[in-house]
């Protein structure tokens, strides 16, 4: 039912879009593609780990077998020596094969992405190439959705780059980089000590694969930019806030009916809910973002906000509820959400270690493995699908410096 909340937070959205109508028939088409429930995943299952290299005793990739049945982790095992492996991302499988890809979120000529050759059989990786990430700290990685192209955030460097797949699965030179030093992305927070420069953090694709959302930590933003995959080459770019300075928008996650869009903020632990709509035209293709003005806090009231980095979220595919992760108060608050997109709290759970950078659902969302970076320590959840709620953690596993996880 549309009440007169809701209207008033669509009105905006409809107003700004002449092709609205073509828009919600590819919405209702990813609607009813997410309603599909995931098959039951195959045996075994594969845990990928990136660690932080530059502590002195992780050394690059490792990798777990894990049981969908009890939840339980193999001891994990270092399957590829590369720097500071800190995200990740797979193509699905073709022909029996499998790319795996990894920034190395390095400084100077060693910042770079590396492309491995996954073994499906045993999850064993073998180095096919290793190309400049066009940017300092490269921190975040997306696959479009036909696989013909990469793009790549670089935190330090201030940058974001694209890049062609190649039939081997190799990645080619960095096609274009884009500097958000360049006017057009606006001015600086007013966090001095973090916001001191633009620093793009993540790089998500549309659920149509048709725009490239880049949150931007030092202004406060998220940039969108039209997307064409064959030529790995973007459009120019609009460029959204919440008009709250100093929140440092992180990553995004998008719900399953294509309509509502999630960031979580790093630097004020908050939550912003976006109502977002895409126009049908060819030439000219706009994503458009609506803020609702709902803001969720990701802490607890009493929590002291200086002392905590809001870090990852998750959406399920149900879209009936929400993940986050918090590094200070190193807790996983889980949120229903309602008719409407709003977030409410249903549970705050300790990480079951310091620091959790990275989680992530097993592809059947009964379990959740998150990755606590100060405590060398990945600790398994179960998720009950009904309630939303965390039970655990079932494990507790030990490994140096976790900072991302990554099932397969």
């Amino acid at each position: 039912m549309l009440n007169r909340r809701r209207f008033l937070l669509q009105l905006p959205t409809l107003a700004a879009l002449p092709h609205v109508a073509a828009a919600q028939s590819a919405t209702q088409r990813f609607e009813d593609r997410f309603r599909r429930k995931q098959p039951a995943p195959a045996q075994p299952g594969f845990v990928y780990f990136g660690t932080d290299t530059a502590k002195g005793v992780a050394k690059g990739i490792y990798l777990s077998r894990f049981d969908w049945n009890t939840g339980h982790l193999t001891t994990p095992a270092l399957v590829a020596a590369t720097p500071r492996p800190s995200y990740m991302a797979i193509s699905a499988p073709v022909a029996g094969r499998r790319q795996l890809y990894s920034v190395n979120e390095v400084d100077g000529d060693a910042a770079s992405i590396t492309s491995f050759a996954v073994d499906i059989a045993t999850g064993a990786l073998r180095a096919v190439n290793r190309v400049s990430a066009a940017g300092a700290g490269p921190c975040h990685i997306s696959l479009d959705a036909t696989g013909h192209a990469a793009f790549v955030a670089n935190y330090a460097g201030s940058t974001i780059a694209t890049f062609h797949v190649n039939a081997d699965g190799s990645l080619s030179e960095p096609v274009q980089r884009v500097n958000f030093k360049d006017a057009v992305f606006g001015h600086r927070g007013p966090v001095t000590t973090r916001q001191e420069e633009p620093h793009p953090h993540s790089v998500h694709l549309s659920p149509d694969n048709r725009f490239l959302l880049v949150n931007d930590l030092g202004s406060d933003a998220i940039s969108v930019f039209s997307v064409d995959p064959m030529s790995a080459r973007l459009g120019p770019p609009s460029v959204f806030r919440n008009e709250r300075p100093g929140t440092g928008p992180r990553h995004i996650a998008f719900h399953p009916n294509g309509r509502w869009l999630y960031s979580i903020n790093e630097l004020d632990s908050t939550i912003d809910q976006f109502l977002w709509t895409t126009t049908s035209s060819h030439t000219q293709p706009q994503g458009i973002l609506v803020n609702t003005g709902r803001v969720m806090k990701t802490i607890a009231p009493n929590s002291p906000a200086a002392k905590n980095t809001a870090a990852e979220l998750a959406v399920t595919s149900d879209g009936n509820y929400l993940y986050a992760s918090n590094r200070g108060e190193d807790t996983i608050a889980v949120f229903s959400i309602d008719d409407d997109g709003a977030l409410k709290l249903v549970q705050r759970m300790p990480c079951g270690g310091k620091t959790p950078r990275n989680f992530t659902l097993s592809p059947d969302e009964r379990w959740l493995v998150c990755g606590n970076q100060d405590s060398a320590t990945v600790t398994v959840f179960r998720r009950d699908g009904g309630s939303g709620r965390l039970a655990g953690p079932v494990q507790s596993v030990a490994l140096d410096s976790v900072m991302f996880t990554l099932f397969a």
